[in-house]
């Protein structure tokens, strides 16, 4: 390994699993794409997807939220009880970074926002989150991204210096929290930009 960087943290999904509510909610509205996006945008928003990810239990949110909708009932119980049609494929290019890296002697972690309740079905379905040496679910720890207190809850876990580590995420907000705690921060775009951020900080890792 080349320089000080000695672990690298990834964000989960956006990054390295496809997960994205459409995936379901198209089934359910068909070609109605407008009245999915309000849907997502008014009523199921990623706000009060947020919750869970911070460790709201599914039932209790679903339950306050259909009372306040009731007329979006059915939908938004689909959040829950057919959440997994929300997980599309892995990206495999960024899993093959993650593999990259860790051949080349790098500590490679997980921390992502995730429902604690979803979570084992999810790792479940994706057989390359065992080859992490550590994962963080906000959903286990109570608190989510961008909350500087999870970065720092990681950190002390693993027992990780910050300028030591690169922290990997598809969310602005994510990467500057990360940032002012001290991560080396790089927001995901596309696997090939990712590369080029990597070996521009000295990491070992191939072109692509």
């Amino acid at each position: 390994m080349e320089g000080k960087i000695t672990a690298v943290a990834f964000d989960l999904g956006g990054v390295l699993i496809d997960w994205n509510p459409r995936h379901l909610y198209r089934k359910l509205f068909g070609a109605d794409e407008v009245a999915m996006e309000r849907f997502l945008a008014e009523v199921c928003t990623p706000e009060w997807n947020s919750r869970f990810d911070a460790g709201r239990p599914f039932a209790d949110g679903v339950a306050e939220l259909a009372a306040a909708h009731p007329e979006e009932a059915t939908m938004i119980s689909a959040y829950h009880t057919r959440w997994a049609e929300m997980l599309g494929l892995e990206f495999a290019e960024t899993v093959a970074i993650m593999r990259e890296l860790k051949s080349a002697g790098y500590r490679i972690f997980a921390l992502s926002n995730w429902s604690a309740e979803t979570f084992p079905h999810t790792r479940l379905r994706y057989g390359f989150l065992e080859e992490f040496e550590g994962i963080e679910i906000s959903g286990e720890v109570g608190v989510g991204k961008p909350n500087p207190a999870i970065f720092r809850h990681f950190l002390d876990r693993f027992g990780l210096q910050p300028e030591a580590t690169v922290f990997i995420d598809d969310w602005d907000r994510n990467i500057a929290a990360a940032t002012e705690v001290g991560f080396v921060a790089i927001q995901f775009t596309t696997p090939d930009t990712l590369r080029s951020d990597l070996r521009r900080l000295g990491l070992s890792i191939t072109a692509g």
